[in-house]
C-alpha cells in the first residue's frame, strides 16, 4: 500500500485520445512511469459528411508505441461511445479489460461477433472494488446514467488521486440498483483528491436531471389515455430502465410486448439473463404473433429514436418493414431527445408518421442520463479537487462546466480545457506540478465495411467529390509504333449528365479530347502521365465553361 502514498519525483501522465472535441469517442490513457492504463475505448457515428463510414473510432497510435506499459482497459459504462471500438483496437493492443457485470455482458457479446471472445481476457468488477493494475489502483464508484452498471473511477497513483466520473446523473430513485454513492465520493474527497475529470454534456443545463422514475409515471399516464390504440414506443436499446417501465406499464394495462430490432432484443436477452430486467410471465411476445392480438392490446417497443435510417422505427415509418406497417390511430411515443446532428432525420420519421394518421408524442416522455448543472456543483463540493479537467462533451459543453469550477473556487490556472493528444502532467507531492508538456499523434480512423482506416480524408474528398459533380471516364486506345489512335475517344458518364439528353455536350468534349490527344501524337510524345494530364485539363476547362460543374475526370489509355 505505501507505493501509493508516498511522493515522487515522477509524474501523472493524464492523454486523452479522444471525446474531448464531440459527443463520442472517448478514450484517456493514465501513465505513470512503466504503467498505462486506459479509460474507456468508444467510438464517434460518421458526420453527414463522411460519406459510406460506418463509424469513427480514436487512433491509438501512442498506445501501439507504448503497448508493453498497457496494465488494462477500464471501461466506466456499456454504452456505445465508451465501447464501441473495443473490437477494433483491440486486435492491435493486446491488454485485459475490466468493468461492471452488464458492460462486461455487452463488451462480449461484440467480441463475439468479431470472433475474439476467447481472446480478450477480462474481468467484472463490483461497485466499491478495487484493483491494482500496475503502479495504479482503481476503485469502481456506484453511479447513475441511463445504462445500468455505470461507474466513476477513483485512479489512485503516487502522484495522487484522479476521480473520473464517466457519464452520471445524482438519481435518489433509480429504477434498478442502489442511488449514486455520494458517501464514498465525499469520504475521497476528504482524503485529497489532485484532480476531478467531470461529464460535461449538461453543463449548460441549471438545475437538476429528473429522475427516471418521472419517465414511468408519463408512460402511465400516456398508457391510461391510450387504452383502444396500439401503442409503439422507440428508446434507446441500452436503456434497460426504460424498457423497464414501459414493460410495467403495459403489464399493467394487459399488453403484450413486442421488441423489436436487432441492438434492441440483444440487450434485453444480456439484461434478462443477468437479472437486470424483470419482464412478467407471458407479456413478452414474438413478433410473428402479432396477428393474434388486437392493436388495443399490443405495445411495441423499437430501436430507431434518433431517425437511423436502417433502424426499425424507419422501416416501419418508410413501409419498408415486413412485419409491421402504421395504421390510422396508433400511437408512437418518441422516448429520448434527438443527439444535435439528428434533429432533421428524428423530423423526417416524424413526418413519415403523423401523414399515416398516427398520432406522434415527444414530449415529457424522456429524462437525460446526463448530470445538470446542481448535480456538477455537488459532485465538486464532495470531491474538492485541486485542478478540474472538464470531459465528454464539445467545447461549449467543458467551457460551461470549467466556468462552474471556477464559480466554486477553484482558481482558473487550475481548469484544464485540454484538446485530444495533450499530455497533462500533474502531481501533487512536496514539487507540486501541473502543465500541459506535450501532445502525442491522435486523430480519427474511418471504418467501412470490413476496412478499418483504408479510408482517409483523399478518399472521403473524392467520395464529396464525386457526390457532387459525378464522374466522366474517357478511354482510348492507341498504337505505339504509329502513334496514332486506333479506337475512340469514348466518354462515359456517371452522375454528371443524363448523356441520351446531352448529345452536343458529350460530342464536343469527345472532339476536343481527340484534337489534343493527336497534336501530342504528332509531337513525338509517348508519356502517357502527360497525355493523361492534357485530357484531364483542357476537359475540365471545357465542361466547366459549359456546365459551372467539375466532375471526376479519370482517363483510361489503352496501348496496342
Amino acid at each position: 500500500m505505501s507505493k501509493f502514498n508516498m511522493r515522487t519525483a515522477s509524474n501523472l501522465k493524464i492523454i486523452p485520445l479522444g471525446g474531448l472535441e464531440q459527443i463520442g469517442l472517448n478514450m484517456t490513457a493514465f501513465e505513470f512511469e512503466d504503467s498505462i492504463i486506459v479509460v474507456d475505448c468508444g467510438l464517434a457515428f460518421p458526420e453527414d459528411d463522411m460519406l459510406g463510414i460506418d463509424m469513427v473510432i480514436p487512433d491509438v497510435t501512442y498506445l501501439k508505441e507504448n503497448e508493453k506499459k498497457i496494465k488494462g482497459f477500464v471501461i466506466t459504462h456499456g454504452h456505445e461511445d465508451h465501447i464501441g471500438a473495443i473490437p477494433y483496437i483491440l486486435k492491435e493492443i493486446h491488454a485485459p479489460i475490466y468493468s461492471t457485470r452488464l458492460t462486461i455482458a455487452l463488451i462480449d457479446h461484440k467480441l463475439e461477433e468479431h470472433g475474439m471472445k476467447d481472446s480478450v481476457k477480462k474481468k467484472i468488477i463490483a461497485h466499491g472494488q478495487m484493483i491494482t493494475l500496475g503502479k495504479f489502483r482503481v476503485e469502481f464508484i456506484k453511479t447513475n446514467h441511463s445504462i445500468v452498471d455505470a461507474s466513476a473511477l477513483a485512479i489512485y497513483s503516487p502522484a495522487g488521486v484522479v476521480v473520473h466520473t464517466g457519464d452520471f446523473k445524482v438519481d435518489y430513485t433509480p429504477v434498478f440498483g442502489d442511488a449514486i454513492d455520494l458517501q464514498r465520493f465525499a469520504e475521497i474527497g476528504k482524503a485529497g483528491v489532485l484532480a476531478l475529470m467531470c461529464d460535461s454534456t449538461n453543463a449548460e443545463r441549471p438545475g437538476f436531471t429528473n429522475s427516471e422514475r418521472t419517465v414511468g409515471r408519463t408512460f402511465d399516464n400516456i398508457f391510461a389515455e391510450h387504452k383502444g390504440t396500439r401503442i409503439i414506443i422507440a428508446t434507446f436499446a441500452s436503456n434497460v430502465d426504460r424498457v423497464q417501465q414501459i414493460i410495467d406499464s403495459a403489464y399493467k394495462y394487459g399488453r403484450k410486448v413486442i421488441l423489436e430490432g436487432r441492438s434492441m432484443v440483444n440487450v434485453m436477452e444480456i439484461a434478462s439473463e443477468l437479472g437486470y430486467i424483470n419482464i412478467p410471465e407471458n407479456t413478452l411476445i414474438d413478433i410473428d404473433q402479432i396477428k393474434n392480438y388486437p392493436n388495443e392490446k399490443m405495445t411495441i417497443i423499437t430501436t430507431g429514436s434518433q431517425g437511423e435510417s436502417m433502424a426499425a422505427l424507419s422501416r416501419i415509418a418508410s413501409n419498408l418493414h415486413r412485419k409491421i406497417s402504421i395504421e390510422p390511430g396508433d400511437t408512437i411515443i418518441f422516448s429520448s431527445n434527438p443527439i444535435p446532428g439528428n434533429e432533421k432525420a428524428v423530423t423526417k420519421v416524424i413526418n413519415e408518421l403523423a401523414m399515416k394518421g398516427a398520432e406522434v408524442i415527444f414530449q415529457d416522455t424522456h429524462v437525460s442520463g446526463h448530470a445538470c448543472q446542481e448535480e456538477i456543483k455537488l459532485i465538486y463540493s464532495l470531491v474538492r479537487p485541486k485542478y478540474a479537467i472538464p470531459i465528454h462533451g464539445e467545447f461549449k459543453h467543458r467551457k460551461a462546466q470549467a466556468n462552474l469550477a471556477i464559480d466554486l473556487g477553484i482558481p482558473k490556472q487550475n481548469v484544464f480545457m485540454l484538446s485530444s493528444g495533450d499530455v497533462l502532467e500533474l502531481n501533487g507531492g512536496k514539487k507540486e506540478f501541473a502543465k500541459v508538456t506535450g501532445k502525442v499523434l491522435t486523430g480519427s480512423v474511418f471504418v467501412d465495411g470490413l476496412g478499418v482506416g483504408d479510408v482517409g480524408n483523399i478518399v472521403l474528398r473524392d467520395r464529396q467529390h464525386l457526390a457532387e459533380d459525378g464522374i466522366v471516364i474517357v478511354v482510348l486506345t492507341i498504337e505505339k509504333e504509329s502513334a496514332t489512335i486506333v479506337a475512340g475517344p469514348d466518354i462515359v458518364s456517371r452522375g454528371f449528365v443524363y448523356v441520351r439528353e446531352s448529345d452536343e455536350l458529350i460530342t464536343e468534349a469527345t472532339e476536343i479530347v481527340d484534337e489534343e490527344v493527336n497534336i501530342i501524337l504528332e509531337r513525338g510524345v509517348t508519356d502517357w502521365g502527360k497525355l493523361k494530364s492534357t485530357i484531364k485539363s483542357e476537359l475540365t476547362e471545357y465542361l466547366w465553361k459549359k456546365t459551372k460543374r467539375r466532375p471526376m475526370i479519370i482517363p483510361i489509355i489503352q496501348e496496342i
